[in-house]
């Protein structure tokens, strides 16, 4: 776990030394060999830099980094309970306004099939139905 803290930390100050120092001749030939001190078994490179920098650095700054990671989670809680509110009004919104618009589909479709569409057909209508002289729409 030193290493990975050791190369987090180094990977975020490369992002900043790349754009002020990438001129430098061999700069990238003294990252690499950095990053091969850091992995190396012999040198312990990480363990070096976390026992006398980082691990000190975190100790004194522990009360700190506890009460801005109790800050974030209170934060955090309160964000996705709005957030969480907000789906459900539209959720609930979206299914009242479907259920409003599929009420109104759905009575224009039975109303179709009501039997006071069916009184308002023709006499007419009815009476071509049943003649001798009526277009013969299939035969047997």
């Amino acid at each position: 776990m030193m290493y990975w803290i050791v190369f987090a930390l180094f990977s975020t100050a490369e992002t900043v030394t790349d754009l002020l120092l990438s001129w430098f001749p061999f700069y990238f030939e003294l990252k690499i060999a950095f990053v091969i001190w850091l992995l190396s078994p012999y040198t312990k490179g990480s363990s070096v830099l976390y026992r006398k920098f980082v691990h000190p650095t975190l100790s004194n700054k522990e009360k700190e980094i506890d009460e801005y990671i109790a800050q974030a989670k209170d934060r955090s809680y309160e964000t996705m309970m709005r957030f969480g509110k907000r789906g459900l009004n539209l959720a609930a919104n979206a299914a009242v306004t479907a259920a409003t618009k599929g009420q109104g589909v759905l009575s224009d479709k039975l109303r179709s099939f009501s039997m006071q569409d069916l009184t308002l057909i023709n006499a007419d209508d009815e009476l071509a139905l049943h003649t001798p002289d009526a277009p013969v729409l299939w035969q047997q």
